[in-house]
């Protein structure tokens, strides 16, 4: 629906300034229909973005409109934050403690047009916990980790039996590559890590530990027999 494209086309914006342990302020929105296109189609567009903005205090401040060949749409956003609350993908350490919010998998039988950009969940994190890094999972879980690992050179290993798996997930292979989720993963060093567990808030699960590069980049599976997770997710280009 109509709705769901607007919405989903903030939506990612969103989370990206989640991943950062930033607030979003405004955002240019680009809008190009075929001259075809019925009015109906515009206004769900904006519907769904204009109300997913006022949920989230974000002020569009202008864009474009225009024909096109296709339906065409694109988001810009500034957010802001505070500098010592900025969060890279950069800054995990070997014996941090690997996290992620919510369950993974499935995205594509409907939550990647429905998910919520977790804003609440970074603010908790950085005001309470500082994580050394963090990024959300639009790539996949395996690719998105990569991304930390090599910004941050060192090397990871996740547990299968910790990851939580969504209800729509076909699998392993879903959960670890198919991407779309939206969640949130970041690393704490041991002492934020226990706590963060006391606090027993089910939408944060521990899924494995930072280790040195030179370990590689693995999976324990419920056999708990070790393999290399692939260099596999969604490729931009």
């Amino acid at each position: 629906k109509p709705y769901f494209i607007g919405r989903k086309a903030l939506a990612v914006s969103l989370s990206d300034i989640a991943a950062c342990g930033g607030k979003p302020r405004y955002a240019l929105v680009s809008l190009g229909l075929p001259k075809d296109a019925p009015l109906s189609l515009a206004l769900g567009i904006c519907r769904g973005l204009f109300k997913l903005a006022k949920k989230h205090g974000v002020n569009i401040v202008g864009g474009d409109l225009s024909r096109a060949e296709e339906i065409t749409l694109d988001v810009s956003m500034v957010g802001i934050v505070k500098k010592k609350q900025l969060v890279l993908r950069s800054g995990a350490r070997p014996g941090d403690i690997i996290f992620v919010t919510g369950a993974l998998g499935g995205s594509i039988y409907g939550k990647h047009l429905t998910f919520i950009p977790r804003l609440r969940e970074a603010e908790y994190l950085v005001n309470n916990f500082k994580p050394h890094a963090m990024i959300d999972i639009s790539d996949g879980l395996a690719q998105d980790l990569r991304h930390i690992a090599e910004s941050s050179r060192v090397g990871a290993l996740i547990y299968e039996d910790l990851i939580p798996v969504s209800k729509q997930a076909r699998g392993t292979h879903d959960v670890l590559y198919s991407g779309e989720d939206f969640e949130l993963l970041f690393t704490l060093p041991p002492d934020k890590a226990r706590c963060l567990l006391k606090k027993k808030k089910a939408i944060f699960s521990p899924i494995g530990k930072i280790v040195a590069e030179k370990h590689g980049f693995k999976i324990i599976d419920k056999f708990n027999r070790e393999a290399a997770l692939k260099n596999k997710g969604y490729r931009h280009f």
